[in-house]
């Protein structure tokens, strides 16, 4: 067994785009909600209508946003009072802003906004800025249009079939889904388990801890910075994954790409058990890495001739195992 800084080179030898959905199945068994394609931008000068609303909500409250056409914007702030600010908006008919209902439903310790389009083809979109109770918690969800949250220090479940989601300072995240749209974090985390999850659309992440995550993508980046966690999946069809943060003693990394590169920055505080392959590209350390790892006659010896390897770093109490098809692997320290 030796060990020795590697810089071993291997020669050698999805995107999907969504359909956008006609009728979705509301959260709660609500009946089907009828989405309506926002066609109308372009017919004429804007027309716009607005909607104030001002409610009292518990500090442990809830708050939850459901909207078919148009932004979500939601803010944590100080004090007991939610603040609904609506725009309605349409290039069509006056016709178009009647026949979008933004109803608010208040019971103990919840409040209720959903937008009910009631006209069969109107054209029009609703943005809504909504001011919190920071310690209350949150459930946004959006058929066509972005979500960004701020502040928020409640649960937050963000979810969007067609539009970008940025959450900042949002410590207990359950949820962040879009299908088709990039997602930034920043600041985020968890109390447990947290899922990130887009089709279309890279995933960034700064600033970010949970004791779990999965994040994937099939077409786009995954980037994780200043991130740390005690188990991470982190996968992607079409795009680079890299990963820059601290490792858990006796944590689980598994990061993968099928087409696209692997990226590690790494602190030399805590070891680890490295299993990576590539089929085409490179595998290149900073690190000085024991070839073999640590005796085990359940682990086979790997090397070029497979284009995969098998080493340790330190004590080897993290287990990190990367795998790329068209794509180098690189392990840099840390500053």
């Amino acid at each position: 067994m030796r060990t020795r800084l590697l810089s071993i080179v291997f020669a050698g030898a999805a995107s999907l785009t969504p359909v956008a959905a006609q009728d979705v199945t509301s959260h709660a068994g609500r009946p089907p909600v009828r989405t309506v394609a926002y066609q109308g931008r372009n017919r004429g000068s804007e027309q716009t209508e607005r909607f104030s609303r001002k409610l009292k909500l518990s500090r442990n409250g809830s708050v939850t946003v459901s909207n078919v056409s148009g932004d979500i914007i939601v803010n944590g702030g100080p004090g007991d009072e939610v603040s609904i600010e609506g725009v309605k908006r349409t290039h069509g008919s006056r016709g178009d802003l009647a026949s979008v209902q933004i109803e608010v439903i208040e019971a103990s310790g919840r409040i209720e906004v959903r937008t009910n389009h009631t006209g069969r083809n109107d054209h029009a979109s609703v943005d809504y800025t909504i001011t919190m109770p920071a310690t209350a918690s949150l459930e946004a969800r959006s058929i066509s249009g972005s979500l960004k949250v701020s502040g928020v220090q409640g649960s937050v479940r963000a979810d969007t079939i067609s539009g970008s989601i940025i959450a900042s300072a949002t410590p207990r995240l359950e949820l962040v889904k879009s299908v088709s749209g990039e997602i930034g974090l920043t600041d985020a985390g968890s109390d447990t388990d947290l899922r990130v999850n887009s089709i279309s659309g890279s995933v960034h992440a700064k600033g970010l801890k949970a004791r779990g995550l999965e994040i994937g993508t099939v077409s786009g980046e995954v980037t994780l910075a200043d991130v740390f966690c005690e188990r991470l999946g982190a996968r992607t069809m079409s795009g680079s994954v890299e990963y820059s943060g601290s490792l858990a003693r006796s944590g689980r990394y598994n990061m993968m790409s099928h087409s696209g590169s692997v990226r590690l920055v790494l602190p030399e505080s805590v070891g680890f058990e490295l299993d990576v392959s590539t089929f085409s590209g490179s595998i290149q350390s900073e690190l000085p890495l024991t070839i073999g790892g640590r005796p085990d006659p359940g682990v086979r010896r790997r090397g070029m001739n497979n284009h995969s390897l098998h080493a340790t770093f330190g004590d080897a109490s993290a287990v990190l195992t990367v795998h790329t098809f068209s794509g180098s692997v690189t392990l840099t320290r840390g500053r």
